[in-house]
């Protein structure tokens, strides 16, 4: 199976502000309203998402903790970075090849996730408690991410656009 079967498969479309293929798989009915916000939100909401060689997850940062799953393809490799300038990578793939599965990805940190070399796709997934909404998505341009954690320009210059 290659990835244009997955994306016809699971009807992903490119993902707005973004690169890469996505299709939202659930959003919970329970509607409650999150401490700090005014209006409701699902309790729980969840995505496939799909990244190539030509596209990756640019430095982006949400306002609730992510959950990663990894489903199927190829190894991706994930830049996390705290509010702090600490950074953290980690390859998300198939437990049997020793590569982390699942990853939990606390809010407001920024992250990134590219194909390790030589991968073609990767499918993964991830669910946000409370719910997603575009708005609690956060991109921010290179230079603004370099001045704020100037110690890691060559990550930040790899996982920007």
């Amino acid at each position: 199976m290659n990835y244009i079967d997955i994306i016809q498969k699971l009807n992903l479309i490119s993902l707005p502000e973004e690169v890469g293929y996505f299709v939202e798989s659930y959003r919970s009915t329970l509607q409650f309203i999150p401490p700090g916000l005014t209006e409701q939100r699902s309790a729980c909401t969840a995505i496939y998402y799909l990244i190539t060689p030509n596209d990756f997850s640019a430095l982006h940062s949400v306002r609730y903790d992510e959950i990663f799953h990894f489903y199927a393809g190829d190894p991706a490799e994930m830049l996390m970075i705290d509010e702090n300038g600490n950074k953290k990578k980690l390859t998300l793939g198939s437990l049997f090849n020793g590569f982390d599965q699942q990853v939990i990805v606390p809010s407001h940190t920024w992250q990134g996730l590219k194909l390790k070399p030589g991968g073609t796709w990767a499918l993964l997934g991830t669910t946000v408690a409370p719910g997603s909404k575009f708005k609690d998505f956060k991109i921010d341009s290179r230079d603004n991410l370099i001045k704020k954690f100037p110690h890691l320009i060559s990550e930040i210059q790899r996982y920007t656009r």
